[in-house]
């Protein structure tokens, strides 16, 4: 398809993704999930047939979309729920795989290989369409956390999986002790890239400070991350999600202004809103109805055990957790479980798998029904599923408080660039006095009335739902002691039987602490 073809079909896909943004924020349904039956209905007017070419999903769009989802994480969040996102994305997705597999080749009679790619394929999680529906219904942030990190690696340990079922295919056979090496190796190294790259942008931040060049530079470790690792046999999936998380928490947070910082988050979240746009019309285009009726009752069947798959492994695994971390609400399991929502990925996988590979088609077809039911039932299910499960219940007080938090962070990130504009010389410094008290005054309104509404849940025992902020800023200052004192550890500075010590009490700590 040369250009002059390809550019009325891009105006027809915009002109209607703009449309499905203003029916779906009236309707509140999921805009991903408006996209995908936008995609389905405006097939027959497209002057020309448009395919989701995998090579392109996989090169371009995946590291798009994790970066973006990388870069805006806060690591201090991630820490706190390092152990959930690591039982569910690493043991929890290959035990989803096996358990997919497994069922699909004694339900549906296919053979093994078919059914471990299918396994994989249907295992993986799509972030983009779990955080849409997020968005529209407030969550906890420590579940929203978790969905998010459980996502980013989710998708870079699918990757692998289908990388070793692949190698099987092609060389024959494989040993458990081989794939556990290849996993490891694969993982690892994917990640020690990403930091490398990560870390060396990090000194090109520091010498510029000019928004368009590092918007240049974001988009080139982000794109040279995933091929780097691909190039080197290792997961170009990691390397983007450790690469992003290094340029997020260190690049941007300590050596770019507030106006820098403002310009580079709002264009990988331009970039990401386009690259999810095309992404799921693309998806509704894709499947062919008359294809996905005939293969209804299997797409139905495949839905239902790669559901089973996940409940083996979501509900096991987190009840496992409360050994050794603190617990996950059984209200916040429910969401996991039925928030595995089919996406992007998986359709590019199903794209990809090798053309010899007998009952190929079938596969395809099979994943591509299983994404669109998915996309469409569970996309408009979710929400209703949340304000069921009274997950998203917010009291008054939490309310007024994040709204003085709001105009306490905005102010004081104000002052700083006035600060910062009146070392560089733009500023006269009448002028900057007069427009920082105006700023100060603000600051010092909210700051009384916060006081004042903490002293008060002080008094009454922070009962109920109210002791969730105080709970998540006692987690902050607890962590950062942990930081600290292990930072002194490693500098020689303290013994580590006392570090132990003390680290072990702060864990104690953090387990008793509520779930924000």
């Amino acid at each position: 398809m040369d250009v002059s073809e390809l550019v009325p079909i891009l105006i027809i896909l915009l002109l209607v993704a703009t449309g499905v943004a203003l029916v779906t924020r009236r309707m509140r349904v999921s805009y991903v999930t408006g996209l995908v039956l936008a995609g389905l209905a405006i097939t027959e007017l497209l002057p020309e047939r448009v395919g989701l070419d995998p090579a392109l999903v996989l090169n371009l769009f995946l590291p798009i979309l994790i970066f973006d989802a990388a870069i805006n994480t806060d690591v201090s969040r991630l820490r706190i729920t390092v152990k959930p996102i690591a039982l569910l994305a690493g043991p929890g997705i290959v035990l989803a795989s096996g358990i997919t597999a497994v069922l699909l080749k004694f339900g549906l009679g296919l053979d093994w290989l078919a059914a471990l790619f299918a396994g994989v394929i249907l295992a993986i999680t799509d972030t983009v369409s779990v955080i849409a529906v997020f968005k529209e219904v407030a969550v906890p942030s420590r579940l929203s956390t978790i969905v998010e990190g459980e996502s980013l690696f989710n998708d870079g340990v699918a990757l692998v999986l289908f990388g070793l079922i692949a190698s099987v295919y092609t060389e024959g056979s494989i040993t458990f002790l081989d794939s556990l090496q290849q996993l490891f190796v694969v993982i690892v190294g994917g990640a020690l890239i990403g930091l490398g790259l990560g870390y060396l942008s990090i000194e090109l931040f520091r010498q510029s400070d000019d928004a368009l060049s590092d918007i240049l530079l974001t988009v080139a470790v982000a794109l040279g991350a995933f091929q780097a690792g691909q190039f080197l046999g290792v997961s170009g999936a990691v390397a983007v999600v450790a690469a992003g998380l290094v340029v997020g928490n260190l690049g941007l947070a300590r050596n770019a202004s507030a106006s820098t910082k403002l310009t580079l988050l709002s264009f990988w979240e331009y970039a990401s809103f386009g690259v999810n746009t095309f992404i799921f019309l693309l998806i509704g285009l894709e499947v062919d109805l008359i294809t996905l009726w005939r293969s209804l009752p299997s797409v139905l069947l495949a839905i239902a055990i790669c559901q089973i798959g996940r409940a083996l492994s979501v509900y096991p695994l987190l009840a496992l957790l409360r050994f050794f971390d603190r617990p996950i609400p059984l209200r916040w399991q429910h969401v996991l479980f039925l928030g595995n929502i089919k996406g992007s990925l998986s359709m590019a996988l199903a794209l990809s798998i090798p053309l010899g590979l007998p009952g190929r088609e079938g596969i395809v077809a099979l994943v591509f029904g299983a994404v669109l039911v998915s996309l469409v039932g569970q996309g408009l299910s979710l929400p209703w599923m949340v304000k069921r499960l009274r997950i998203a219940d917010v009291s008054d007080t939490n309310q007024q408080i994040e709204q003085l938090q709001i105009q306490l962070i905005a102010s004081k990130a104000a002052q700083d660039e006035l600060d910062s504009l009146l070392k560089s010389g733009v500023l006269p410094k009448a002028v900057y006095e007069e427009m920082r008290a105006a700023y100060q005054a603000r600051v010092a309104s909210s700051e009384r009335v916060l006081r004042d509404l903490y002293s008060q849940r002080i008094g009454r025992g922070n009962a109920g739902g109210d002791r969730t902020k105080l709970d998540a800023i006692r987690r902050r200052l607890l962590l950062a002691e942990k930081g600290a004192v292990n930072d002194a550890l490693r500098k020689r500075i303290l013994s580590e039987d006392l570090v132990q010590t003390y680290v072990r009490a702060l864990d104690d700590q953090l387990l008793g602490l509520e779930d924000d």
